[in-house]
């Protein structure tokens, strides 16, 4: 005899609830569309603050807009590329731009060898002299940089200097730190380099902190010495790390502008005058808008052309 189930039992249980299944799953929303309504705040906020002020530069930069022409809008005229020709021949401009890639090609692998030493060090013990040994080298990174500029000049002084003094210990004669352009040159790319080491040492330090200590020990019973470890388990564990502070430490540089504006201005006779501070001056100083807006967008295509050949190395490297 068959026995049907009964109202309630086994069988019963296995029937699909109304509203589920294929039909009820449309009106879930998918994971990309999810995805994108989280992304979706980010993107405006980089279309308004990145990408319209990139399409506002590249707009005045084929104008004569000046101070007059925010006040009288009609009195503006566009002039094609001459500003990019005007650029092509000044000779400040090239003295400019010299003068930062002459800062790229010593300050990124100078920063990023004192930055490996400081994280290595750093990276000996979780004691409390370390840990406060950590915090004293981020200071730099985070302390204002007028009230570090303030220090730095009375450091820099011809007359009463700390740099001085200690020149005078050992009988050498006294510097024009900041008055002299050779000295100012490297005066300034001095206090560049020593905020820039803390912030980079402890991005390092954190990726240093990531090294399994298996493979180091494997490497020591296989008999590596502490230079082979170091080379040849260490520095492929965080070439990421290493691949990113070069990348921003090249773009750092390429914009350099706050050093040389709070202690020299650009002096003397232009010595220290950065790109970045050679844009200001004729944008905000000089009134000239269409000028200095074709000069960055020259600035953002080398950035971006530096930083996409630094990426394919990267690429092809690993």
């Amino acid at each position: 005899m068959q026995i049907s189930p009964a109202p309630g039992g086994p069988a019963a249980s296995t029937a699909r609830p109304r509203g589920l299944g294929r039909a009820g799953s449309r009106h879930r929303p998918t994971s990309r569309w999810a995805g994108w309504g989280f992304a979706l705040p980010a993107l405006v906020l980089v279309a308004i603050f990145g990408l319209m002020p990139i399409l506002v530069a590249a707009g005045v930069s084929f104008t004569d807009l000046d101070i007059g022409g925010l006040a009288h809008p009609e009195t503006v005229r566009v002039v094609g590329a001459a500003n990019y020709v005007q650029l092509a021949g000044d000779p400040e401009f090239w003295s400019a731009f010299a003068l930062t890639a002459g800062y790229v090609v010593v300050g990124v692998p100078l920063i990023t060898v004192l930055a490996l030493a400081v994280a290595t060090g750093l990276n000996r013990s979780d004691g409390r002299f370390y840990r406060l040994l950590r915090t004293l080298y981020f200071l730099p990174a985070v302390t204002a940089l007028v009230a570090i500029s303030v220090i730095w000049k009375y450091m820099f002084n011809g007359q009463f200097g700390l740099f001085n003094w200690l020149l005078d210990l050992v009988g050498l004669p006294a510097v024009n730190w900041l008055s002299d352009p050779g000295s100012a040159q490297i005066a300034v790319g001095l206090v560049a380099v020593w905020r820039a080491i803390g912030l980079n040492s402890i991005i390092l330090l954190a990726a240093l902190q990531g090294v399994p200590a298996e493979q180091l020990e494997a490497a020591a019973l296989d008999g590596a010495g502490p230079v082979r470890r170091y080379l040849h388990v260490v520095l492929p564990q965080i070439r990421f790390a290493l691949g990113f502070v070069v990348m921003t430490t090249l773009i750092g540089w390429l914009q350099f502008f706050d050093e040389p504006f709070v202690l020299t201005d650009g002096g003397p006779v232009g010595a220290t005058t950065s790109l970045s501070l050679f844009l200001f001056k004729r944008g905000f100083r000089l009134n000239e808008f269409g000028y200095a807006s074709a000069g960055s967008i020259v600035l953002l295509v080398t950035i971006a052309a530096v930083t996409l050949i630094q990426l394919r190395l990267r690429r092809a490297h690993d």
